[in-house]
């Protein structure tokens, strides 16, 4: 008896990687005959999605992601996870099959000297910014020195937390290394993962809800009855036992220092020597290092960065007026800025917390003037992925700086040949090689 949709696709978020790639191929059979319609596809896109392999609010996995997208009629997605590149290979993979454009990229935490006494979009850690490398044509380097490192400082980080609050939440105790990995592929859990885990212990340890309820408000500073009001919402539990416990003020935070930190010029290297572009993230423009956003620019494009992330939804779906007059002044001029510093800009949702949208709002009054330039980011992206893995001829490629002059030149043509490549990129893309032109490139493709 063949298996159902519903089934399948159940089988796209398993932790065996196999099982996900056929689960997706017999979708795409069931498409290709008729069983599954799929529909058109619109222009909506979202370039900045965390998976299973750092943490997915919904335990999604990368090829999850790219039938969701194609399910749902979008454009283009990317993947971003945080210090690892293990999704990398199969995203790019599955969006192919599934006709989604896309890229993929890494997010980890710099430590930037110059800012050491100002906040920048890590709040309360002075000197501390997320940051990005986007578009890696593959996840080859998932083996190299720095994202061994990265991975290790995250695994070492979560690991001292977990021992911390497991003596503050006796007999409520995690085993970092059996309890967690029904949480996470590939050991790289995360606050959230744990979080999950002890919602999970304390259920084991006190089934009855009475005591359960008496053990957490002791110790979350809560009345009981707040307590099992909250644990009825799961992610707003975990969040609570996040805040609580894992945070400033909670017994498993430590604040970090730089040293805990790769620097920025380190990550921008490695990024730029896989074939990816150094990528600088925004957050909404209230600290004092993002308000010196000038600085900061200048700072960014000296150490190698190229483009820029946002985003958007914490920008601007904000229910207070005045807060979200002040962040959205600020989101548009921050997308301003990079207009005139010829920086492409990716935008997407993250969904690393449960409730977070799959895809921007781009019909907003506060989006709809910003889409045509997130959608030439994504046609950019895209594009490089594409040249970058077929002939390394990416937007930082020494083919790119031989034929286009500057940034301006770059964006121009990247965009126009992310336009024109399918997801795949069909036959026009297996004709090109580096003695083309970018004129002789685009008439491959017209």
């Amino acid at each position: 008896m063949s298996e159902t949709r519903e089934t399948l696709e159940q089988q796209l978020n398993d932790f065996d990687a196999a099982k996900r790639g056929a689960a997706l191929d017999a979708l795409l059979a069931m498409a290709e005959a008729g069983d599954i319609v799929l529909p058109d596809q619109n222009r909506d896109f979202n370039m900045h999605c965390h998976t299973f392999f750092s943490f997915n609010g919904y335990g999604y996995s990368p090829t999850y992601i790219a039938w969701k997208a194609r399910c749902e009629g979008l454009y283009a997605m990317g993947l971003v996870d945080f210090d690892v590149l293990d999704g990398v290979d199969e995203f790019l993979a599955a969006c192919r099959k599934t006709g989604i454009k896309s890229c993929a990229g890494l997010e980890t935490r710099v430590y930037i000297a110059e800012f050491s006494t100002r906040e920048i979009n890590s709040p309360g850690e002075p000197g501390i910014s997320y940051h990005m490398g986007t578009g890696f044509p593959s996840g080859t380097e998932q083996g190299s020195a720095l994202v061994g490192r990265l991975r290790g400082i995250a695994q070492n980080r979560t690991r001292n937390m977990v021992e911390r609050v497991n003596a503050f939440l006796e007999p409520v105790k995690v085993d970092f290394d059996t309890d967690l990995a029904a949480y996470v592929p590939q050991n790289n859990a995360t606050e959230r993962h744990v979080c999950m885990a002890y919602v999970a212990k304390g259920e084991a340890v006190f089934p009855d809800v009475e005591q359960r309820a008496a053990f957490w408000a002791g110790k979350l500073g809560q009345t009981p009855e707040a307590i099992k009001e909250i644990m009825a919402d799961g992610p707003a539990f975990q969040g609570l036992i996040r805040s609580k416990t894992m945070k400033r003020g909670g017994v498993g935070y430590v604040k970090p220092e730089g040293t805990d930190f790769p620097r920025l010029q380190e990550v921008n290297d490695f990024s730029r020597a896989a074939g990816a572009i150094p990528t600088m993230t925004w957050l909404d423009g209230t600290s004092d290092g993002e308000q010196a956003i000038e600085e900061l620019m200048d700072l960014m494009v000296a150490s190698g960065v190229a483009a820029a992330n946002i985003i958007p939804d914490r920008n601007w779906n904000i229910k207070d007026p005045e807060t979200r007059e002040r962040k959205v002044k600020a989101f548009h001029a921050f997308a301003a800025l990079c207009r005139a510093r010829d920086l492409p800009v990716i935008v997407g949702t993250e969904m690393n917390a449960f409730g977070q949208k799959f895809v921007d709002t781009f019909s907003a009054p506060e989006m709809a003037p910003l889409h045509e330039q997130f959608l030439e980011g994504t046609h950019i992206f895209h594009a490089h992925t594409l040249l970058q893995g077929h002939a390394g001829m990416g937007y930082l490629s020494d083919w790119a700086g031989k034929h286009l002059a500057n940034p301006k030149a770059k964006n121009a043509f990247f965009a126009k040949a992310g336009e024109w490549l399918p997801a795949d990129g069909g036959a026009g893309l297996a004709a090109i090689t580096p003695d083309d032109t970018p004129d002789g490139v685009l008439a491959r493709l017209g």
